[in-house]
């Protein structure tokens, strides 16, 4: 893929996110749920004013900050990459993660929170607690696969 397609997937990412997190702002109170995909998804609207899990609720502004220098400093690696062949897999990690730092830390920025609203309706509460965004499972995605692509680099 080139380069613009790998930065045209992070960009619709952002976009994508920024739609549904929009959409769940305009259309669901705080709180509320509805189940979705026949029951295999939880739609749910929480306002996260930490980072994964709300660690560091209480230090929002350090939590943005960290938010925004890793963002930055990732972005860095991946104009880096521009100039590079090959490694797809490590690129393609980057967009994910990229397209999903953007949409978390812009929200952080603007709205002092991060909009989540998917869960799973499992049995386990604790895991049935925890509410996520697109964002969030790109995110863990992309870091999986710079994981696998800085492995197949060596």
């Amino acid at each position: 893929m080139a380069v613009i397609g790998f930065a045209a997937l992070a960009f619709g990412i952002f976009v994508l996110d920024l739609l549904l997190k929009n959409y769940m702002e305009k259309n669901l109170e705080e709180g509320e749920s509805r189940l979705f995909c026949k029951g295999r998804l939880l739609i749910r609207k929480y306002h996260n004013k930490g980072a994964f899990l709300d660690v560091g609720e209480k230090k929002q502004g350090l939590v943005t900050a960290f938010s925004l220098g890793l963002t930055l400093f990732m972005t860095i690696i991946f104009l880096s990459t521009f100039s590079m062949r090959g490694n797809s897999t490590f690129k393609a990690g980057l967009a994910l993660l990229l397209g999903g730092a953007y949409s978390n830390t812009y929200d952080r920025l603007t709205r002092k929170y991060v909009v989540d609203y998917v869960s799973f309706p499992v049995k386990n509460r604790r895991f049935r607690r925890i509410v996520f965004n697109i964002s969030d499972f790109c995110i863990m995605i992309g870091a999986l696969l710079l994981a696998l692509g800085e492995i197949r680099r060596k």
